[in-house]
Order: structure tokens, then C-alpha cells, then sequence
């Protein structure tokens, strides 16, 4: 199924309502933008397995975007709109993009990435112009909304970060498939998740994020109804419930939390009995912050665990939850292996890294030895997404880390390399690491311990240091990807090879919180 599908019968359905505004796109409207859009990729000579960038906000037209470019069979890239000048041109260029659609809430950095960018054949822009992008608007009207005569599936290609601290794209072998042939989530979402022509989809998170932008086309092509958020406020999305009569959302844990200290008047001023399946991923949920919400919304709550590789996929629903506190869930999907260093599988109860043995096959783009580093040392075909953990008897899987110092922050990954890279650049650095430290809200914030060229003699001189190099850092990465604060010691813990034990340092911070990880 696709958005076309259910315009045969049902034009008028609403497929998306943005919350805020209340604008709205019928199916019928939503398949007629996708025909125009994919007719000027045509026209333009893009072929399937060709590539577009992606750079939006929460658009009241994102999805006419993504699905035009999938109705033409092309890998679309949808690029954060929090990312610098530099990281955005990088990944237009790494991902070989044809043509780059943003829109005008994006211009100054449209403009600044036009000279970095010499591959792109054809720049758009919603919402208005500048001097190097024509109109979406006036592109797509042009142009018949009837069907291509071919149209085969096209797909994303989202990025993570590289171990080099450069973006990479998670890329699967393209194989062109006609129209309308479902994704291995479309049965999750039907089977598991319950999906079908009457969900009311709310979707509070950014739309370049690999669950919002899959949950949400899954719901189109079921017929459902998705209600994308602008911006997540909390109060805003427990009123979005009622207002619109939501039966299915998905969250991060940062929105249980910041919900969870809202006012409790204010939290029961708003019905949300009309849920029935809340699904959370991409971030670690305190034991007691689930709980809590599974008293307040009842067991309507999902959880699982996977990645943008989409090799293997771990699931518990809110009774499997209360019955193992705690845990990620069980593998529907793929089978999971614990091994250690050597690839030797470990019984249960005995952490090592989680592998996935699976037929999905994926690589990281220009990547081959990030790509070499996920796979089962033994060689049996195994991928891992890096993280640590173990199963219990019940083969539930519980994670105890982030192989690589990863730092999820509101369900957002940071790689903290990134940053070292920055800041070891600037001139009164010697030595530096970077990584993830508690925060009640977010789960974990980003801490920078700094080896400087000299020691701050007072409080007020070492603050006045420590706002300096996040303003360096701010210059060249996203503020995400930043230290949110700095302390400064006369060395840091290196081997004498020059390995440097983080781990000593993030232990030290986690433990005097009271908290492991």
C-alpha cells in the first residue's frame, strides 16, 4: 500500500494534520503533491536508486516531499535542520545527492552551502526563494499529478556518526521493487504495534529522525492519520490527545519526563484514554519514569529496541515490562547473540556486546571499516549496533552501556569523538575527553574534561575558560553535539601507548551521582 491507494477511495481522509496549526493534507492532496514531485525528479533525469537531500523542518509538506521522491524510486537523505553549514555540505556531498530540497525557514544556510556543494544539478525551496533555489511551489504545480508510468519503491538512507566523527549513512543494497511492496515494518506496525485505517498517529519528535519518518509513512500506507507536531511541548502534546483523538504515538523518555513534572492538575485536565499503543525507543527509560507512566496511561505502553540498520528488532510490551523492570525486551526480529572481545558467546546473565544474527544485510556508506567493525568477529554473518548488555533465562535483553562512549541525550545520539576533534584544536587545550554524564531530564548531557595549557587559577577564570571552548565547539558542530559544561584537571588518565581510560573518568562522574552505567 501507498498514500495513492487509499486516495482511490477514500481523497478526503485527512493524512496529515500538523497539531499546532491545524493545517491539514488529505490523502487525495497528499498523493496528487508526491505524482507532481515525482515527475520533476523525472524530468530532471534521476533514476531509481538515484539520490535526493533532504533538509526540512516539521513541514506541513514534509511527507509530500518524502513520498514524491519514494513514488520515483529515488534513496532520499532527510538531513537534521539543527546540523551546521559544514555537516549538512558534508552530507549532501557523502550521500551523492542530485538535488536538494529545503525550505525558506532554512535559507541562510541553504545559501551557504550552494559553494560546497558543486555536485547538486537542482536546488528547491519551500516557502520562498533565494538566488540559488526555484520554488518547490512553482516546480511541482507544473507538473501533472498523475502517476509516473513506473514507479518502483524507493528508500531512505539516514546517517549516524562514523568512528572518524564524520556522519555516516546506514545504506542497504537498492533493489528496484514495484510500488506498493511493504517494508519489513509495515508488519510490525500492523501486527504488533496494531496499526490500521482508523490510527490517529501523533508524532511530537523531528521528522528526519528514522522512527518518526518510517512510523509515520507506515500509517499512510495503512490509511491512518498522522498528527505531526511542530515543536514537542509537553503540555501541548497531552492536549494534542484529546483534540485529536490519538490512538497510537511514539515518544522518547525525555517526554515521559518532562510530562511527569508537569503540574498534576495539569496533568489531569487532559483525557488520554483514547491510547492505545505508546511506543518509546532510542533511549534508555529510568526504571521508575516507565513505571510512573504506566500507572498514569495504563499498559499501553511498548518499548523496543533497534537501530537505523534494521538488523534485528527487540520488543516487550508494558506486562512483559512489569514483569522484567528494566529491560529492552525480547528479539522478535533477528536472534540475539552475547559475545565477548573474541566473538565467544556468553551464557546468561554475562554482559558483553549485543549481535543481532540476522539476513539483513547493510553497510555504512564509504565506510568499510566502520562497516567491518559491526560484523561478528567470527565471521558467521552477525551485526552488532555497538551497544552492551546481556540477556536474562528468559532471553529478555537488558543494556548496561554504549560500546563507544555513545552519548544519547532526549533520545538523540551523540558521538562524542566529534567534538574532541573540535576542541582539540583550540590553543589552550593540551588534552581532552568527552562524554556522557546524568541529567535528570535528558538521561545524560555532554561533559568535557579538559587538560589545558594552563590551570585556571580561580573559579571565575575557569568558567570564563569553560564558556570560551563551548563557544569554539558551538562554531564548528551542532549545540547538541556540545559540552554543556567543562571541568579542567592537570592531566587525564592515559595508557602509555596514549590510550586514554575514559572510562575511569565517566565512572567517577556517574558513581558520585549515585547512578552507574
Amino acid at each position: 500500500m501507498f498514500p495513492g491507494k487509499i486516495a482511490e477511495t477514500a481523497p478526503d481522509r485527512p493524512a496529515i494534520i500538523m497539531s499546532g496549526s491545524g493545517a491539514t493534507l488529505t490523502f487525495g492532496q497528499l498523493d496528487a503533491g508526491a505524482n507532481r514531485l515525482s515527475h520533476v525528479l523525472a524530468g530532471l533525469g534521476l533514476k531509481p536508486g538515484d539520490h535526493v537531500a533532504i533538509c526540512l523542518e516539521n513541514h506541513p509538506r514534509f511527507f509530500e516531499v518524502v513520498w514524491g521522491c519514494h513514488y520515483a524510486g529515488i534513496v532520499y537523505t532527510c538531513c537534521s535542520s539543527r546540523l551546521t553549514t559544514d555537516e549538512l555540505s558534508y552530507i549532501i556531498n557523502d550521500c551523492g545527492a542530485k538535488v536538494f530540497i529545503t525550505s525558506k525557514y532554512k535559507a541562510d544556510q541553504a545559501e551557504e552551502v550552494v559553494a560546497l556543494t558543486p555536485a547538486l544539478t537542482s536546488r528547491y525551496m519551500l516557502d520562498g526563494t533565494t538566488e540559488h533555489y526555484d520554488s518547490y511551489e512553482a516546480t511541482v504545480a507544473a507538473q501533472p499529478a498523475t502517476p509516473l508510468a513506473e514507479r518502483f519503491e524507493g528508500t531512505d538512507m539516514l546517517y549516524s556518526s562514523g568512528t572518524t566523527g564524520r556522519p555516516k549513512g546506514v545504506a542497504f543494497v537498492y533493489k528496484p521493487e514495484p510500488l506498493g511492496t511493504p517494508p519489513g515494518l509495515l508488519m510490525l506496525a500492523q501486527f504488533v504495534f496494531g496499526f490500521n485505517e482508523s490510527t490517529r498517529y501523533l508524532s511530537p519528535a523531528p521528522l528526519y529522525h528514522a522512527a518518526p519518518l518510517r512510523f509515520n509513512m507506515a500509517a499512510h500506507r495503512l490509511g491512518g492519520t498522522t498528527v505531526v507536531m511542530e515543536h514537542f511541548d509537553a503540555e501541548e502534546y497531552l492536549a494534542a490527545i484529546p483534540k485529536y483523538q490519538i490512538s497510537h504515538t511514539q515518544v522518547v523518555p525525555t517526554m515521559f519526563v518532562r510530562m511527569l513534572k508537569l503540574p498534576e492538575t495539569t496533568r489531569n485536565k487532559y483525557d488520554v484514554s483514547t491510547l492505545k499503543t505508546v511506543i518509546h525507543a532510542a533511549a534508555p527509560c529510568p526504571v521508575e519514569v516507565k513505571r510512573k507512566m504506566i500507572e498514569w496511561w495504563g499498559p499501553v505502553i511498548h518499548e523496543y529496541y533497534a537501530g537505523t540498520e534494521g538488523n534485528g528488532f527487540v520488543y516487550c510490551n508494558s506486562e512483559q515490562w512489569l514483569a522484567h523492570p528494566g529491560t529492552v525486551g525480547q528479539a522478535i526480529s533477528g536472534i540475539l547473540h552475547i559475545l565477548d572481545e573474541d566473538g565467544n558467546e556468553l551464557p546468561a546473565g554475562e554482559t558483553g556486546t549485543v549481535f543481532f544474527e540476522s539476513p539483513a544485510v547493510f553497510e555504512y556508506h564509504n565506510d568499510p571499516e566502520k562497516t567491518k567493525s559491526s560484523r561478528d568477529p567470527k565471521g558467521r554473518g552477525w551485526s552488532t549496533l555497538g551497544d552492551i548488555g546481556y540477556l536474562d533465562a528468559d532471553k529478555f535483553l537488558y543494556l548496561t552501556d554504549r560500546k563507544a562512549f555513545m552519548i544519547i541525550s532526549g533520545g538523540v545520539n551523540i558521538y562524542p569523538q566529534e567534538s574532541e576533534n573540535v576542541l582539540i584544536n583550540h590553543p589552550k587545550v593540551v588534552d581532552i575527553a568527552v562524554f556522557g554524564v546524568p541529567n535528570e531530564e535528558f538521561g545524560e548531557e555532554v561533559k568535557a574534561v579538559v587538560q589545558p595549557v594552563t590551570m585556571p587559577a580561580t573559579p571565575e577564570e575557569a568558567a570564563a575558560l569553560g564558556k570560551e571552548l563551548i563557544a569554539y565547539c558551538r562554531q564548528h558542530l551542532a549545540d547538541i553535539k556540545c559540552p554543556r559544561s567543562v571541568d579542567f584537571r592537570a592531566d587525564l588518565p592515559r595508557h602509555p601507548t596514549g590510550k586514554l581510560y575514559k572510562r575511569l573518568l565517566k565512572d567517577e562522574y556517574w558513581a558520585n551521582a549515585g547512578r552507574s552505567i
